[in-house]
């Protein structure tokens, strides 16, 4: 915690409950999505483990903060979930070395990697049913990086309706921080305010037995440890 807001006066404090929280980073200058990131994933979605990142991107206009509605677009007969744990970068650089990532975090948050199974498929490239408005909710606040020992020791899991539907710890990720960081800063330069989203667990919707997708009416929970709830509600177009 910061100084200032260990010792705020009592004039600057604001009781949650009496605000509408935003997401934390309105307008991420790039949104950048790691795909099959768990071994778990890669398999139930019937694709190979990956050697190399697998990339995509999402579109600032998908942002929302906590308590927002997911919208749930006319067009899409298969949303979906992902509860996935973000990368917030502090200090921006080219070629950084693995060796110094964490000189590059400013801190942590939740994000649901909204999907629209049936855009995202239709082709090979993915971005087109991961960037509808509304599909990108983030917060419910960023978790500065020195209150997270570890990052890579942190349960994950998404709750709908009060049902688990999946569980994991980023132990489990197959290209860690350090990897993520070193490869795409090999490529472009990142910026303070850019979200790496580092992908999601097994037990998203199309891969379930019938599959199960988001619906209207739908009350959807990421919490990543340590970083609190994202909870978004879910509403038809």
């Amino acid at each position: 915690m910061s100084p200032y807001a260990a010792s705020a006066p009592a004039e600057a404090v604001v009781a949650a409950g009496s605000v509408r929280l935003l997401a934390p980073i309105p307008r991420p200058p790039k949104i950048i999505c790691v795909g099959l990131n768990y071994r778990d994933h890669a398999i139930e979605s019937n694709m190979e483990i990956p050697k190399v990142p697998t990339l995509f991107s999402k579109y600032p206009t998908a942002v929302i903060g906590p308590g927002a509605p997911i919208v749930l677009p006319k067009k899409s007969t298969q949303p979906d979930y992902e509860a996935e744990f973000a990368v917030i970068i502090g200090k921006g650089g080219r070629h950084i070395a693995a060796a110094a990532w964490q000189e590059h975090i400013f801190g942590y948050t939740n994000l649901n990697d909204v999907s629209a199974r049936d855009y995202q498929l239709a082709t090979t490239q993915w971005m087109i049913g991961k960037t509808f408005d509304t599909f990108c909710p983030m917060g419910p606040a960023i978790v500065t990086a020195d209150e997270i020992a570890d990052p890579h020791d942190l349960d994950i899991k998404i709750t709908i309706n009060g049902e688990v539907l999946q569980s994991s710890n980023t132990r489990h990720l197959i290209f860690r921080i350090p990897d993520l960081i070193e490869y795409l800063s090999s490529v472009f330069t990142l910026e303070p305010g850019d979200v790496i989203s580092t992908g999601t667990p097994a037990g998203v919707g199309f891969a379930r037995k019938p599959p199960r997708y988001l619906a209207a009416g739908d009350d959807v929970v990421v919490s990543v440890q340590g970083l609190g709830d994202l909870r978004n509600p879910v509403v038809a177009e």
